[in-house]
């Protein structure tokens, strides 16, 4: 509540000042609720679509509210289920590259619970009118920076703050794919999902019980296997070039890169140190080793962001089906009076 009083005095205080002589009209204005916040503000997030009714809005911002709370990185790393219900569009085998020889992860379907398939097309036409505009514009900026040509692989974190905080990077510099190999779940861990941020909710997120499993579909969908090691034959991050399809792989906070992942992998890659210690912590080399192939990529290509036309709409109409509950139950009444629509014989 504290924090709360601190935020609000900051914005008014910020505002420029004018001299309102009713009273009760200044009132009125500052009972106003803003017409347009950013989507979150530290840990106060800003709830923003139309509904039909009052109530409608009330009732879907606890539902909301309530899912937020209960969306915890820890619970969802642990539950496979979980993790596949978080993505909405048909997904393609392990092993199913796209005839470009390049990975794209979904079909353009989307299944309701009557068996009907929806297009990406169809799913942007029936739940486009009920989210905002503001919104579905981040979504398209956000899509259009997206890659699937470098992913992230965590192996063997046991602290899912860095697990958090790697999901975090992941999403603002335009990654979205994420694996996750055997996190250690055996201890008790605080709630983390202040430190995504949230960000999990739009990753693409893959959970191996093994790193062979996970690098041998890595390898199928056309990506190069890049750990970080230091050692004879490690390669400098500023001497790769990071427009080949590549998984970065970190390792455990103190064992490191397991021996297992050191022996599939194609090459073993380090950031370059000047300083007394030898290495960064887990998150901040996560996040550096990202932001290097992003920039590399932008030099050697000038962008990140490489989805064809049909992959962006398809992870648009996936972003729209995870925005909230609401969106999901809108396509399923469209996949309902679409399989109700009579099918003419020729």
């Amino acid at each position: 509540m504290r924090a709360c009083k601190t935020l609000m005095h900051a914005s008014f205080s910020k505002q420029p000042t004018c001299s309102i002589p009713n009273l009760a009209f200044t009132r009125s204005i500052l009972s106003l609720r803003p017409l347009s916040l950013p989507a979150e503000v530290g840990p106060f997030r800003v709830h923003a679509k139309p509904y039909n009714s009052i109530h409608g809005a009330v009732s879907m911002e606890l539902v909301d509210e309530i899912s937020e709370k209960s969306d915890k990185v820890e619970e969802l790393l642990k539950d496979q289920d979980e993790v596949l219900r978080l993505m909405k569009m048909e997904r393609k085998g392990k092993a199913l590259v796209g005839e470009e020889g390049r990975w794209f992860p979904y079909f353009d379907a989307f299944k309701c619970p009557n068996g009907v398939y929806l297009t990406s097309d169809e799913v942007v036409e029936a739940v486009s009118p009920y989210v905002m505009e503001e919104r579905k514009e981040r979504f398209r900026r956000t899509v259009k920076s997206r890659s699937y040509s470098v992913c992230l692989v965590v192996e063997g974190l046991s602290d899912f703050g860095n697990v958090s905080a790697t999901f975090r990077s992941a999403d603002a510099l335009g990654f979205q794919s994420v694996h996750v190999v055997s996190c250690d779940s055996s201890k008790r861990y605080r709630e983390n999902r202040h430190v995504s941020m949230g960000a999990e909710k739009w990753l693409d997120i893959e959970l191996w019980d093994s790193t062979r499993d996970c690098f041998k579909a890595l390898k199928s969908r056309g990506y190069r296997i890049a750990t970080t090691h230091l050692g004879r034959d490690t390669v400098s991050i500023y001497d790769m070039d990071w427009s080949h399809p590549t998984a970065i792989v970190v390792g455990n906070e103190h064992r490191g890169i397991s021996d297992e992942a050191l022996e599939f992998s194609d090459l073993h890659c380090s950031i370059p140190m000047n300083g007394m210690v030898d290495s960064f912590n887990v998150s901040v080399a996560a996040g550096l080793l990202m932001h290097h192939a992003v920039c590399d990529r932008v030099s050697r290509l000038g962008y990140h962001g490489d989805l064809a036309s049909e992959e962006r709409q398809i992870l648009f109409a996936e972003f729209l089906l995870r925005h909230s509950k609401s969106t999901i139950s809108i396509a399923h009444e469209h996949g309902k009076r679409k399989a109700a629509i009579p099918i003419s014989k020729l």
